[in-house]
């Protein structure tokens, strides 16, 4: 890969898009790259993944504006899906992702942000849509996950405005989960995988279908959704062994790890 790092940490992974001088910009490689990085991922070993960008002055700048500029209505459009069948890979994936934004995500970077189950983000961190002002609208998701995520009206003001927002902003409106000073970031993502990693790992998968599936339906068809997942967990060796170690009155037993199963 000539832009995208990808290192396992046991039962986690990290995937550090890796194109510093152009603040890590994402152009037709690294879109290709990071879908390809996805699909390698041994998800019988990783039950987590961080998202960053390398540096510390950009989580993803925004998509290459140089490569966009000269596209024409049809190249525009194949390139929006491309960004949106990556990101949507990245939303739909069987294991959570945590994006550790650390610094700019503007555009396309914020966008992928928004791909991922959680955002947290370093003090120095810098979000927006500014596609309007170069004349062009969000094209890989913006303009659908935004709006879900902080509502309607502040997604349309920072959207129709252009204006970017700092770390606490981000925070108060709930685009991100937490902020942290920007050396300790990278160990907060990877110390949140960790704790998820530790986890029942079909439970967890099962309950990031049940949350992304149920927010496209409405609440009776989202509780059956629910149900079904539910009731599928009840035939895993972690949920007979979790409620086992639950019920059993020798509490200075080890707990062992979940299994993939």
């Amino acid at each position: 890969m000539e832009f995208i790092l990808y290192e396992q940490k046991g039962s986690y992974a990290v995937i550090t898009i890796n194109r510093e001088k152009a603040l890590n910009a994402l152009n037709s490689t690294v879109l290709e790259e990071l879908d390809q990085t996805l699909d390698a991922v041994n998800l019988d070993e990783v039950r987590a993944l961080v998202l960053t960008g390398s540096g510390a002055k950009s989580f993803v700048a925004g998509a290459d504006i140089g490569e966009m500029s000269t596209l024409t209505k049809a190249e525009g459009e194949a390139f929006g899906k491309k960004g949106n069948d990556v990101f949507r890979k990245i939303e739909n994936f069987p294991i959570p992702v945590i994006a550790a934004v650390n610094g700019f995500a503007l555009g396309g970077g914020c966008e992928l942000s928004m791909s991922c189950d959680i955002r947290i983000c370093s003090d120095n961190a810098v979000f927006g849509q500014p596609e309007v002002g170069l004349g062009i609208t969000p094209g890989f998701g913006g303009t659908q996950r935004l709006a879900r995520l902080v509502g309607a009206g502040m997604a349309k003001q920072m959207i129709y405005t252009a204006r970017n927002i700092k770390a606490d902003e981000a925070y108060r409106i709930g685009l991100v989960n937490a902020v942290y000073p920007q050396e300790e970031l990278l160990a907060a993502a990877e110390k949140m995988a960790s704790g998820i990693a530790q986890n029942a790992p079909i439970a967890v998968r099962n309950c990031k279908k049940a949350i992304n599936q149920g927010l496209d339906v409405d609440m009776d068809q989202a509780i059956v959704i629910e149900e079904k997942l539910f009731g599928d967990c009840f035939e895993t060796q972690d949920q007979r062994y979790g409620m086992a170690f639950f019920l059993d009155k020798n509490k200075d037993k080890v707990k062992e790890p979940f299994k993939n199963c």
